[in-house]
Parts: C-alpha cells; structure tokens; sequence
C-alpha cells in the first residue's frame, strides 16, 4: 500500500505552510500533501479583491511555483479528497478507490462554503466565493452580461465582493439578515463606518434583510425574494455567509469536535498521530479568555502550521500566537489584531470622515483589540498593547498626537 511519513490533507495556507516548515526545519522524510481541487497551492484572500477584480493572475496569487514542490520532495496530489480516515490503521480511504498509509497526519482541509437552504437556492447563477472555480466562474458571468448582482452576507467577503462589483460597474444590492454589517467580528463604529461607505460608493446596503427564495426562470436565478414582501431583480447572485468546516472524516473516526475539530495546544486532535490546523481547527484561544474557537485567518493557518512542524521535528511549543487580520474594501485598507470578542467598551481614536481611524476595544479597562483602517501606525503600535494587555485610560488612547507606542 501506497505510505508517506507525513501525510498534509489540504493544499490552502495551513497545508502548504506545513510543508514548507517540516523542509525548513529539516525534516527528510516523505510528504505528501493531498487537494481536492485541480490546482497547485494558492493564496485565498485575493480571491474577492485582486484576482476577481483581474489586478492579479492565477499565476501571481500561487504560493510557490508549481516545481517548487517536487524541488522540496514534497508529492503533490491534486484532484484527491480523503473519504474516511482510520486513526488504528493510520490508514486514509481516498478518492477514485485509493488508499494510503501515513505515520503522522496534519488535516488542513478548511471548510466549504454554508449553502442556503431556501426554496431555489438549486438556481444557475448562485455562487460562494471559496476557491478558483468559483471566482472564474463569476467572472465568466460577468463577461457574459451580468449586471445586477446581490450579494447575501455582510461580512468580509461579501463586503469585498461588493467593492470590487461597483468598480467594475455592477449594480449591486448587499443584504445582511442582521442588524449591522460585521456584526460577529467588529463593533458598531466600524459596522456604521462600512455601511456608510458602501452606500456611498452606489451599493444598495440593507440591514436586517431575511432572504425567503430564490426566483429564478429556465433553471436560472433571476430574484431574490424578501420576508417583507419584496423581491430584488438580479442576474446573479453571490453567497458569503460562512464556512462549514471541513472535518467530516475526522469527526467519524471519533475525533472530538463540535464547530469544527477540537485540538489541544500543540494543535494535536483527539486521534493518535493527528493534528488539525486552520480554519477547521477549534482551540483555546488565550486572546479570547480561554474560550475554545476557531479562526479563519491566513496567520492562523500558517501560525498553527509552524506550530505542527515544530512539534514534529522535537521542539514543540504551545501554539499562542497573536491572531490579526485584513480586508481592502475600495481605498480603504483595514487591518485588525486582536480578537474583540466580549468588549465591554470602545475608544475612537480619530475621525471616520477623514477616512483614517482606529477604534480600540477594551475589557475591564485592558487593550484586548485594534481595528485600523488606513492607520498602519496604530496597527503596528497597537500591537503591543494587545499583546501586553495595557490598562489605559480612553482619553489617552484617544489622544491621536500622543504614538500609541508612548503610551506603553
């Protein structure tokens, strides 16, 4: 039967950056890193700005060269999906009636973009933005005729999605089920501050909007229908409301998991000789009080990587890294470190309308997160007051003539 010593499911960030961390820290047994899809390991937060906007090509986004993998004796499998994994065994069932055997297994397989489940969500024309296909299959619409776009979801990929649409010329209308956009993961500044700006760059944003069917004709989208009564023409529709965590053959085989797969610090599951990384990954987060979450995040996933191929190769460290995040939307460059979740308040630090401005959040007085939209300076220098956890005053860090990193 077909063995490698360290079998690495998934080709995203988590699973390519295994690999190049196992060869970095010299580890010289056999790799292979398995992919459902056709494609060599590529970058996926360009997918809604750069690549759908056709500012960069496939080839551009890659995270190595194609050769860079056999170079580094690493055996790319494309096009292979895991089945079902016996953990006693060390064995994988995989695709088109394969099997393989592995000493150690890294599981960066993601997630898959949540469907809806209303009547017509089976239409032509409803599209996720989750992988390459996806997006040359948007655009292939686009090139077709497609103008009137809605979008269902007000987080970051349905708000990038959105600003890239306008600029190409696309009507768009972005609906959001909640009461602001943003909603899980920034306070209401930031939310008021994103609706305001799309609404000014000509999307039609709608807060509180519950969609109740697709409509369509010939087998193909052509509306949207509302719980108020209304229904939305458009010529396609694209979904961002979440992810689905890839962990279905892990979860069989007994591993611990209820939002995902649950790891331990090391990043190791339940199983023997498995661990888990990445998006589908749930750990205890110290910048979340010990809560036990996951994080869709390229840092995560290739924190979490460094993390596995550390312990692998005999240095494990407890993974601990500091999470922080992007989006472009238009001019506007937001740049997030820190994890907001249960603030109990915000400072402001700057003026939204002069599109540069940070807020800060805060628990029991503490630094806890940063959200900086074109304020690099904040963001690098906030940092630091994340990571010692800075018990200062809001008027201080209000003070934007005052560096944030005084105030250490």
């Amino acid at each position: 039967m077909d063995h490698s010593d360290i079998v690495i499911v998934g080709t995203g960030h988590g699973g390519a950056q295994a690999a190049i961390a196992l060869r970095q820290r010299g580890f010289d047994g056999t790799i292979a890193m398995l992919g459902r899809e056709d494609q060599p390991p590529y970058e996926r937060p360009p997918l809604s700005k750069e690549y759908l906007a056709r500012e960069k090509p496939f080839e551009r986004i890659m995270i190595r060269p194609e050769k860079f993998w056999a170079e580094k004796g690493v055996d790319l499998r494309l096009g292979c999906s895991v089945l079902e994994v016996d953990p006693q065994a060390r064995t994988l069932a995989l695709s088109g009636d394969r099997s393989m055997t592995y000493a150690t297994l890294v599981w960066a397989g993601g997630g898959d973009p949540r469907r809806l489940t209303c009547p017509g969500a089976e239409l032509h024309g409803i599209h996720s933005v989750r992988n390459r296909a996806d997006v040359d299959a948007i655009m292939a619409e686009l090139d077709a005729g497609a103008k009137r776009v809605t979008v269902i979801g007000g987080g970051y990929i349905g708000l990038e999605a959105a600003a890239v649409l306008r600029k190409l010329g696309c009507e768009v209308t972005l609906l959001e089920a909640l009461p602001r956009v943003l909603a899980r993961v920034a306070g209401e500044e930031l939310s008021a501050f994103f609706e305001e700006e799309h609404r000014r760059q000509g999307v039609d944003l709608r807060t509180g909007a519950t969609v109740t069917a697709l409509e369509g004709s010939a087998g193909r989208v052509t509306g949207v229908a509302l719980e108020s009564g209304e229904t939305i023409a458009c010529d396609m529709v694209i979904v961002g409301i979440g992810i689905v965590p890839s962990v279905g053959p892990l979860i069989a085989a007994g591993a611990a998991g209820a939002n995902g797969v649950d790891v331990d610090e090391f990043c190791l599951t339940s199983l023997p000789g498995i661990y888990a990384i990445g998006d589908c990954a749930a750990h205890a987060s110290a910048w979340a009080n010990g809560a036990v979450i996951r994080l869709e995040s390229v840092q995560n996933a290739n924190d979490m990587a460094s993390c596995v191929a550390r312990a692998i190769t005999g240095e494990a460290e407890p993974y601990r890294a500091l999470p922080w995040f992007w989006s472009n939307q238009y001019d506007l460059k937001l740049q997030t470190v820190g994890l907001s979740l249960e603030h109990d308040d915000t400072v402001l630090r700057g003026d939204p309308e002069n599109r540069s401005f940070s807020v800060i959040y805060r628990k029991e007085g503490r630094v806890i997160a940063l959200d900086c939209v074109n304020a690099m300076k904040d963001y690098v220098q906030g940092r630091k007051l994340v990571e010692a956890r800075a018990d200062l005053p809001a008027d201080a860090l209000a003070d934007v003539s005052t560096p944030l990193k005084e105030l250490l």
